[in-house]
């Protein structure tokens, strides 16, 4: 069973930073694409960003790209989202999963919830105007 913990949530002003991570046990970490969502009250969860298994390939939502960026690092089993000048629209619990197929050739999926099999609790980003 694979079991993934957000952390780095809170509240921050808009225009600040923050880094969430997701830490994943078990020791197949670095054969899987991971993803990022989030979900805002009243609405669907929705795609923010991807990173392929080995790295080599990030993918951002149109409304992040540019001020999010998703990095890993597979010694630590750990994957990080850097959000810069955040919007109050970026409120949202986020969501860190992990893709349902090993080494992932393709990227066209990640951004659908249904490529993902496991979840992590979430954790709560507010951004205040």
């Amino acid at each position: 069973q694979v079991q993934l913990v957000e952390s780095g949530g809170g509240l921050v002003q808009a225009g600040d930073s923050l880094r969430l991570s997701c830490a994943a046990s078990g020791r197949t970490f670095s054969s899987y694409a991971m993803g990022w969502f989030r979900q805002a009250p009243g609405k669907e969860r929705e795609f923010v960003s991807a990173i392929r298994w080995d790295g080599s390939n990030t993918y951002y939502a149109d409304s992040v790209k540019g001020r999010f960026a998703i990095s890993r690092d597979n010694a630590k089993n750990t994957v990080y989202l850097q959000m810069n000048r955040l919007k109050p629209e970026d409120t949202a619990v986020y969501y860190c999963a992990r893709d349902l197929l090993q080494f992932r050739a393709g990227e066209r999926d990640l951004a659908q919830p249904t490529s993902y099999n496991y979840w992590g609790q979430g954790t709560q980003v507010t951004v205040s105007s």
